[in-house]
């Protein structure tokens, strides 16, 4: 029987033994390791990459709109201010004191014996300026008020009372000019009308006794 001598075998136990050495195989596990590594770095730093342009881009988007933003604001404040002056022009145009009307009214009162003989309308106005609506540091939006022009309208009158008994029909006068529709409508109710002066007994040529009265009306304030 023949004797078979392999003469490779102690070569092959070697490299076998090569082959299973565990601190070969730690270093091709540290090799695939640090290249898995390298290329989830790789991934990750192109991923960051595109997110930082993507967020410059959109930094850049949001710069544009907030310049839109700004412009619109404008216009609408200034389309606010316009609309704000027309209300107020409609409002006075529409709601001015007509001296018309007080003439109007004033010829339908009569009282007996009293001649009206002069009046003087004053009419004055009192600005008050207005407030821009603001934002407080809490980001909490506060409304402001717009300019306001308020009218202060008072009408004196100054009369004659003729009648047999001077100065009884000075407070008839009175009263019949507050119940007038026109005063009614318009007169202050804490002021209405009232008595600023009243002269003492006096004669015509003829010897007519007399009395001279002035009456205040004051009407309700427009605030516009």
């Amino acid at each position: 029987m023949p004797i078979r001598i392999n003469l490779l075998s102690e070569a092959l136990a070697e490299a076998e033994m090569r082959r299973r050495d565990p601190v070969k195989r730690a270093i091709l596990i540290g090799i695939f390791l640090v290249v898995s590594s390298l290329v989830v770095f790789s991934t990750s730093w192109l991923d960051g990459k595109l997110i930082q342009e993507r967020k410059a881009q959109v930094e850049i988007e949001i710069s544009q709109r907030a310049d839109d933003y700004k412009e619109v604001l404008a216009d609408h404040k200034t389309l606010e201010d316009g609309q704000l002056r027309l209300n107020a022009l409609t409002q006075l145009s529409t709601n001015r004191f007509l001296q018309g009307n007080l003439l109007n009214a004033l010829q339908k009162i009569y009282v007996p014996n009293v001649q009206l003989q002069h009046l003087r309308l004053e009419q004055s106005y009192t600005k008050t300026e207005g407030v821009p609506t603001t934002t407080n540091k809490y980001g909490f939006t506060i409304l402001g008020r717009p300019t306001t022009i308020t009218e202060h309208i008072l009408l004196t009158l100054d009369a004659r009372d003729t009648s047999s008994n001077a100065g009884d029909k000075v407070n008839p006068f009175k009263e019949a000019l507050a119940a007038q529709s026109f005063f009614m409508a318009n007169l202050d109710p804490a002021s209405g009308v009232k008595l600023a002066s009243l002269s003492s007994p006096q004669s015509t040529v003829g010897g007519k006794p007399y009395v001279l009265f002035t009456l205040e009306c004051r009407f309700a304030d427009k605030t516009r």
